[in-house]
């Protein structure tokens, strides 16, 4: 029997791409994508690429499933929840912030889904708070040190694609601005920051450095890419061996010898890894599809691992290499 899934806010890009992921899995029925200012229009009305792929409306009820995808904006999915009963049997995987640190709402309470922290944790949930888009590309590239116990204070800078700030339009989303353009913003105090932290701190306790992190916007659509700087006495051919270890049973994270670049990961639900070192310092690039590893394909390899399914199903994507 297929695991039947539903969509809550399926008109925005994560909700998009989570229809796209779930149209093309073999092990998923999905029964319903609920929007209530598309309600009743066909789901190629709001994505254009859908045509031909589905005879799916949207529709401003809920249906029965398995599981739902909470596609929505910040602290719209514990309002969502209030406001309608939805059956304890039924799983919930919410892709905002709302959950991420430890909230609950009407009894549920919520593991944080970073597989390559929580895998066994959330093989046994019953509701996931999906990490957030620079949270996982950050906590991947530092995971492993931490473990190691050999985090201090981080500097960290990162770039990321149009498509993070979300489907309404903004100053700094029009093509006339963002085009051959570049900027820093909410440096220092990005609002991910404090669930960095918290999964640092899983398994390097000690850990009270500063997390120095300036955000940029990219002149592109899709991705993040990071470098962070940390120091340690270790060489790195050591590193190497440390994070290769760490992720040596990760279904979509690796370890690089080699360059990495953006469009490695682009359209696939990896994350790429590399390392430099010069001196004392070591610099951890990471790479992911912000909407894929960092929101709907994380949201469906989390799903995969709450159902007993392969955590690789439906999540065979090619990446964009030019």
């Amino acid at each position: 029997m297929k695991i039947r899934a539903g969509i809550i806010g399926g008109a925005g890009y994560t909700g998009g791409e989570t229809i796209r992921l779930l149209l093309n899995h073999p092990s998923v029925e999905l029964s319903f994508v609920h929007s209530r200012s598309n309600a009743g229009n066909p789901l190629h009305t709001a994505h254009p690429d859908l045509l031909g792929e589905t005879s799916l409306t949207f529709s401003d009820s809920i249906g029965k499933a398995d599981v739902i995808f909470l596609c929505l904006g910040h602290g719209e999915s514990k309002k969502f929840l209030l406001e309608n009963k939805i059956d304890a049997s039924v799983k919930v995987i919410d892709l905002s912030h709302d959950f991420r640190l430890g909230d609950s709402v009407e009894g549920r309470t919520f593991v944080y889904g970073l597989p390559e922290l929580n895998k066994e944790k959330i093989a046994k949930a019953q509701n996931i708070a999906n990490p957030g888009c620079f949270a996982t590309a950050i906590e991947l590239g530092l995971l492993p040190l931490a473990k190691a116990g050999l985090l201090k204070e981080v500097f960290t800078t990162g770039i990321t694609g149009s498509t993070g700030a979300g489907q309404k339009l903004q100053d700094t989303t029009h093509f006339t601005w963002r085009a051959n353009n570049i900027s820093a913003y909410k440096t220092l105090t990005h609002q991910h920051l404090k669930e960095i932290n918290q999964s640092l701190k899983v398994l390097q306790p000690s850990f009270g450095g500063a997390l120095n992190f300036v955000p940029w916007r990219g002149d592109f659509t899709r991705g993040i890419f990071v470098s962070s700087v940390v120091t340690t006495d270790k060489s790195l051919d050591e590193l190497k061996k440390l994070y290769k270890d760490f992720y040596k049973d990760a279904a979509f994270t690796f370890v690089s010898d080699e360059t990495v670049d953006l469009k490695q990961v682009v359209n696939s639900n990896k994350c790429v890894i590399g390392l430099e070192k010069e001196g004392d310092k070591v610099v951890v690039h990471s790479a992911i599809d912000n909407l894929l590893k960092g929101a709907s394909g994380q949201a469906v390899q989390n799903m995969n691992l709450m159902f007993g399914v392969d955590e690789r199903e439906g999540l065979k994507l090619k990446s964009i290499v030019f």
